[in-house]
């Protein structure tokens, strides 16, 4: 049985949909926080259980019978992620699973931003365990985001950056799902997942006046004053301090994917900031 750790959030619901269309359903099971909230994948007839990465009992009941377990890595700024990944290879292993996922990012590298996707990557390797680290693209929902703000205000306000590979999350966990059902195609840590087109938030902005003719003018913070200006619109400075490390890094060439695994997984285009954007606009939701 194929488990998929956090069904219920954007990723991980969307690669269970992707399983639906492969597997039958009585072959995937998710373990989740809230059951309640994957009544829609039990209907389907997906094995539901309750799980969480900080209880390793919790777990060691919903991995139980996997042959494979994909880890949707952590989304807690509590500084605990490490440990929470740790406990959920640890269960998988525990569990008997023969080959562990875990959804890691294009920027992991030790002493960066992404130290934690890192980490796990070496813990994987330690486990003896066959794995894949899918090296994620940063989500293009993150752009959409910071382009809502800039057309309520006409400024995209945002500290130095550099290229950025975006990727869908629905292209993200479709190639999840390809991994998950053809076993030996992306082994270990992989190539960047991300289109190899790049952009900087001056074309984002640019993108967002084409389509919308409104006019985004891009103001440029220092670092500092960028976490000021995220704390003084009520962000916790944590918070702030995570939104810059996209910034540090992308000025750094660590967010830009000069491969074409992306594509040749998914078999067509991936999904564009322009398609998005134009997605949203369309549903009223910009």
């Amino acid at each position: 049985m194929i488990i998929v750790t956090g069904a219920t959030g954007k990723l991980g619901h969307g690669i269970v949909n992707n399983l639906l269309e492969r597997i039958p359903a009585e072959k995937i099971g998710v373990s989740v926080r809230d059951t309640s909230k994957a009544n829609d994948l039990k209907v389907c007839g997906v094995r539901v259980m309750q799980g969480d990465y900080k209880d390793a009992n919790s777990l060691a009941h919903a991995f139980e019978g996997a042959s494979q377990v994909l880890i949707v890595s952590s989304s807690t700024t509590e500084g605990d992620a490490l440990i929470q990944h740790r406990t959920a290879i640890e269960s998988a292993k525990l569990a008997g699973a023969s080959r562990i996922l875990y959804t890691s990012h294009i920027g992991a590298k030790p002493n960066s931003g992404f130290a934690d996707h890192a980490a796990t990557e070496a813990i994987l390797k330690e486990s003896g365990v066959a794995f894949t680290s899918l090296r994620n693209g940063f989500y293009a929902s993150s752009a959409i985001w910071y382009l809502k703000e800039a057309l309520e205000t006409g400024e995209l306000i945002a500290p130095q950056d550099g290229p950025v590979s975006w990727a869908a999350h629905a292209d993200l966990a479709e190639i999840a799902a390809v991994a998950l059902v053809n076993e030996g195609c992306l082994d270990g840590i992989t190539p960047p997942l991300a289109p190899i087109e790049s952009l900087n938030f001056e074309n984002l902005a640019a993108i967002a006046s084409e389509i919308t003719g409104r006019s985004i003018k891009r103001i440029t913070l220092s670092d500092e004053d960028f976490v000021k200006h995220m704390v003084a619109k009520g962000y916790p400075e944590q918070y702030a301090k995570l939104f810059l490390g996209l910034f540090i890094a992308s000025r750094n060439g660590e967010l830009e994917s000069v491969d074409s695994t992306f594509e040749h997984l998914l078999g067509r285009k991936p999904i564009s900031v322009r398609d998005l954007l134009v997605n949203e606009l369309n549903k009223g939701v910009l």
